[in-house]
C-alpha cells in the first residue's frame, strides 16, 4: 500500500509544487485531479486541473511522471468525476467527450487507472437510470479496455444539496447496482472504494469489503459523521441531507482498524488516497495542508 491524496482541494497551485509538499511531508501518490483546463463544473471540490489532458503528448506526460518522480510520487490514478448520466445531452456529450480525453491521456502517460462516476438522472429511478448507462458507457469502456485503462467507479450517491434532490447524481452506491456493474463488464471496470458513503447508508462495512474486495482497484480514504441531531430533525427520508457530515479521517465514525483488516484480508494492495472534504480544514491552503496532515497520521500506522 501506498498512502496518498487527491490533488482537487489545490485549486489554485502547480502540480509540481502541490508534489512537493506531498513528498516532502510523507505521502507517496497523488490522484491527479483532471477536469478541463478551460473551466467547467464548480462544485464544491470539483473543477480542479492538474492535467491539461486535451491534446497531452508522451513527451508532455513523460516529463510529469518524472517531476513528479523526483519528488518520490506516482500518479495512482486520474480522477474525473462528472455526471455522465446528466439529464442534459448536450452536458452528458461534453463530459463524455472529456471522459474520453482523461482517457487518453492515462495510455499516454502509462497510468492504469482513471476514476469517475457512473452518473445518475435524479429524477429516473434506479432501472432507468441503469439501462441508459449500459447504453452509454458501452464505448467509453471499450475505449478504456483499447488504451489499457481500468475504469473505476466511485461507490457515492452524490446527493448533499438540493440540486441533487431526490434521486442523486450517480447511481453506483448499493450493492444491488454494484453486483450490475461487475455482471455487465466484469473486470473491465473497478471501484474507487470511499468507506464513507457507507457509513450514512447503514451498509455493513465489513460485508461490503469482503464481497467487492476483488474489484477494488483504486481506494479513497474519507470519514463521515452522523449528525444525530440532524437525523432526528430530518429523518432518513431525507438520504443524508442535513446530517451526513464529511471528515478527515479519524474525525468520524468510520472504523479504519476494520476498513484496513478487511482490505488485508480482501489481499488490496494499492493505494490509499486521502480524499479531503471537510468544511473544518478549508478555506486556505494551509488548513487544507493541516487536514492532510491529520488525516495522515490517523491512516499512517496502518500502511505497512
Amino acid at each position: 500500500m501506498k498512502l496518498g491524496l487527491l490533488t482537487a482541494p489545490f485549486e489554485a497551485s502547480n502540480l509540481k509544487d502541490v508534489a512537493a509538499w506531498a513528498g516532502g511531508n510523507g505521502f507517496a501518490a497523488l490522484e491527479v485531479a483532471c477536469w478541463p483546463a478551460s473551466g467547467g463544473e464548480k462544485r464544491r471540490y470539483a473543477g480542479t486541473s492538474h492535467i491539461d489532458v486535451d491534446g497531452l503528448t508522451a513527451d508532455e506526460g513523460g516529463d510529469i511522471k518524472t517531476a513528479l518522480g523526483e519528488q518520490g510520487i506516482e500518479i495512482s490514478g486520474l480522477g474525473y468525476y462528472p455526471n455522465p448520466l446528466h439529464a442534459d445531452r448536450d452536458h452528458r456529450e461534453e463530459v463524455i467527450g472529456h471522459l474520453m480525453k482523461v482517457i487518453t491521456a492515462a495510455s499516454v502517460m502509462g497510468i492504469k487507472v482513471v476514476n469517475t462516476f457512473v452518473g445518475g438522472d435524479r429524477s429516473f429511478s434506479v432501472d432507468d437510470n441503469w439501462a441508459r448507462a449500459t447504453e452509454i458507457f458501452a464505448p467509453i469502456i471499450k475505449h478504456a479496455q483499447a488504451s489499457g485503462v481500468r475504469l473505476c467507479f466511485e461507490n457515492c450517491p452524490m446527493i448533499f444539496s438540493q440540486d441533487e434532490w431526490p434521486g442523486g447524481h450517480n447511481i453506483a452506491y448499493s450493492p444491488k447496482l454494484w453486483r450490475r456493474i461487475f455482471d455487465e463488464w466484469g473486470d473491465a471496470v473497478g471501484m474507487n472504494f470511499d468507506p464513507s458513503h457507507l457509513i450514512w447508508q447503514f451498509i455493513d462495512q465489513t460485508r461490503f469489503i469482503k464481497e467487492f474486495g476483488p474489484h477494488m482497484a483504486h481506494v479513497h480514504a474519507k470519514d463521515l459523521m452522523v449528525d444525530r441531531d440532524g437525523l432526528y430533525d430530518n429523518g432518513i427520508m431525507s438520504v443524508g441531507m442535513g446530517w451526513q457530515v464529511p471528515r478527515l479521517c479519524g474525525l468520524g465514525d468510520v472504523d479504519w482498524s476494520n476498513f484496513f483488516s478487511g482490505l488485508y484480508r480482501a489481499e488490496y494492495d494499492g493505494p490509499i488516497i486521502i480524499e479531503h472534504e471537510d468544511r473544518l480544514f478549508e478555506g486556505t491552503d494551509e488548513k487544507v495542508k493541516r487536514g492532510f496532515l491529520l488525516a495522515r497520521d490517523v491512516l499512517q500506522p496502518f500502511i505497512k
